[in-house]
């Protein structure tokens, strides 16, 4: 501890009567400071090594614990616990890289921690007495810095879990008005065809009572054309309904996606010469392999992928498929010269009900420029993509009708050469042998 006055002063300081004697109450402080000095190094490489793991975190640490120390003796030689508020609010702030041995200690516990080690270290290279003094000395400023640091997590927690309710009622909002979209672009999609239906039934009604010789054919035509739109739409909501509770069901069987394009390209020959647009299906590594998926369902997502870039792009536009071959996927990009789609909507094209920009605003339609729609066929690509073990995502640089940035939809699809079941996979046989038929 130091001569015989520096034992004196602790002892008369105990009794509290030093502010009557500034210099025993001095050599006091003095003393433990020197107290905290002699066990610096031992503290240092006992919390550092206790708490961290690593090399370059434990030096990234220590510059912390050095400056800790000094803080704290600071503190303990004026007396003044709040020199120690900068570095705890900057640990209760930010997150330090300390790698705390497998466990998230908040700063508290940091706190409670270095202090244990603290009285193990004092314990272990004071005496009895020295070890007692020293500690005395810092407990006012541990209690400080253990109710200053309790006080900020509280903060942090409460601060947090603000921004997590402001988070969640933006989501409730903005479900709210997907709810809202749907229900008024639901009810435009309903009506037309019911319109449909209702108007060529009254036209059947006055025939039946007018004389003979007219054909009813026109006139059933135009009904079965209702239905199959009101068809289309339940069907939707029914895949929507199957997808989020995870009941999408594939049946597995040999594919080669050329062909589901070859198809595609027929069936929407029709709209792409109404709006005088371009398909371009362009061969590419991976379109004439043999996979194992659900060609319907795989048919259906890349058909709800191409209208909607019908859909979005001018007349006169173009559209582009292509793709590659990565280790255990084929990737399909569907590329279009459209309006683009800005960076903080391309999350929500994903989602139930996501139409984008003021529902009442779009044209009605399913391929026509910006035309109108439950918003669901692109919500049903990416549930089919994921229940066959893929991904997709879209790139596009921003929306702007005039400059038509246009959007790059992709599609990771599993190359499987085989399904999953065996009993399908003895029914169709090898790959080799399907390939060699073809």
């Amino acid at each position: 501890m130091g001569d015989g006055t520096s034992r004196q002063a602790l002892k008369f300081c105990k009794g509290e009567r030093f502010v009557k004697t500034p210099y025993l109450f001095y050599t006091y402080i003095m003393s433990i400071q020197q107290l905290l000095r002699q066990i610096r190094p031992a503290w240092l490489h006992r919390v550092s090594h206790a708490m961290t793991r690593g090399e370059s975190v434990r030096e990234s640490f220590q510059e912390q614990l050095n400056r800790f120390y000094d803080l704290l003796e600071h503190a303990v030689v004026t007396g003044d616990p709040s020199w120690m508020d900068t570095i705890i609010l900057d640990w209760a702030s930010a997150p330090t890289q300390t790698d705390l041995d497998e466990k998230q200690y908040n700063v508290s516990a940091l706190l409670k921690k270095i202090i244990t080690l603290t009285t193990e270290i004092a314990r272990e290279m004071l005496s009895e007495s020295d070890a007692l003094d020293m500690l005395v000395a810092l407990m006012p400023v541990y209690a400080y810095i253990l109710e200053k640091a309790a006080r900020l997590e509280v903060e942090a927690r409460v601060a947090y879990i603000s921004n997590q309710l402001n988070e969640m009622r933006e989501k409730l909002e903005r479900l709210d008005r997907s709810k809202s979209n749907f229900i008024a672009v639901a009810a435009h999609e309903l009506k037309t065809p019911l319109t449909l239906i209702e108007g060529y039934t009254s036209m059947m009604r006055d025939l039946a009572t007018s004389p003979p010789g007219e054909s009813l054919d026109p006139l059933l035509q135009g009904i079965d054309t209702g239905i199959r739109r009101l068809r289309e739409i339940v069907d939707d909501m029914i895949d929507v309904s199957l997808i989020d509770n995870n009941l999408l069901s594939l049946n597995f069987q040999p594919v080669w996606l050329s062909h589901l394009l070859g198809l595609l390209r027929s069936e929407l020959s029709e709209s792409l010469e109404a709006r005088q647009q371009t398909l371009e299906i362009r061969p590419f590594p991976g379109s004439e392999q043999l996979i194992f998926a659900d060609p319907e369902r795989l048919y259906q997502a890349l058909r709800n992928i191409l209208t909607n870039a019908i859909k979005y792009t001018p007349d006169g536009g173009r559209i582009t498929v292509d793709g590659r071959t990565l280790p255990g996927f084929i990737e399909v990009t569907i590329t279009d010269t459209g309006i683009g789609i800005a960076p903080e909507d391309q999350p929500l094209i994903f989602e139930k009900f996501g139409n984008l920009g003021e529902v009442s605003l779009h044209s009605s339609g399913k391929t026509k420029f910006k035309g109108g729609g439950p918003g669901l066929g692109l919500a049903i690509a990416r549930g089919i993509i994921e229940a066959h073990g893929g991904t997709i995502w879209v790139e596009s640089e921003g929306y702007d009708e005039e400059k038509c940035p246009g959007s790059t939809f992709h599609l990771l699809i599993p190359a499987r050469s085989e399904p999953s079941d065996s009993r399908i996979a003895k029914l169709f046989g090898s790959e080799t042998e399907l390939s060699s038929e073809t």
